[in-house]
């Protein structure tokens, strides 16, 4: 953990965000991280409430871009806690470590998510053919948001990298007692 950036305390909780604790922010070490910056926390707020609540994408096909991109930018705060989230919105264990694999293990609608992900991590664009792919399967909001997911959890995988912020112990404790594969 980088110091000045640990996970903030209740004790410690910027007064400006109070009304935040007993929520979502208060609830993770990554949100207590960033209520280093209460401003940027309360605008990240809507924006999240969109990506994590409100996305076309559904749950189960959050989960998966998600995950790929947990994969893809070696954070592993972000792969350890959607491995939980992956579990619930129903992806079976198989599934989710083939999303922390190669391309061409990923199969299915999968297959397609993951690629337009690692295209995004490569080329910093989709190309025209995943984009067309995309828009018969998941339509013109689901490419937005697709985008939006990858660039919210991008910015959030920086964060916890940069700062070597700490897993959860909840996530930590159920990732113990069911780890990925048992």
């Amino acid at each position: 953990m980088i110091q000045g950036f640990e996970p903030i305390r209740d004790a410690e909780w910027p007064a400006e965000i109070a009304d935040m604790l007993s929520g979502f922010a208060g609830g993770l070490n990554v949100y207590r991280t960033m209520a280093h910056h209460p401003a940027l926390l309360r605008a990240w707020s809507n924006l999240r409430e969109h990506v994590v609540n409100q996305t076309s994408l559904g749950a189960e096909q959050s989960e998966v871009v998600i995950l790929r991109t947990g994969t893809r930018l070696g954070s592993s705060y972000e792969w350890h806690q959607h491995i939980i989230r992956g579990r619930k919105a129903g992806l079976s264990d198989a599934r989710i470590a083939r999303l922390g694999g190669p391309l061409d293990a990923i199969t299915g609608g999968d297959a397609l998510l993951a690629k337009a992900v690692d295209e995004l991590f490569d080329n910093n664009r989709l190309s025209p053919e995943t984009c067309a792919e995309l828009s018969l399967r998941i339509g013109k909001h689901g490419i937005l948001d697709l985008l939006a997911t990858v660039g919210f959890y991008s910015t959030l995988g920086y964060l916890l990298n940069s700062f070597e912020t700490p897993l959860d112990q909840s996530i930590a404790d159920e990732l113990t007692r069911q780890p990925l594969g048992a």
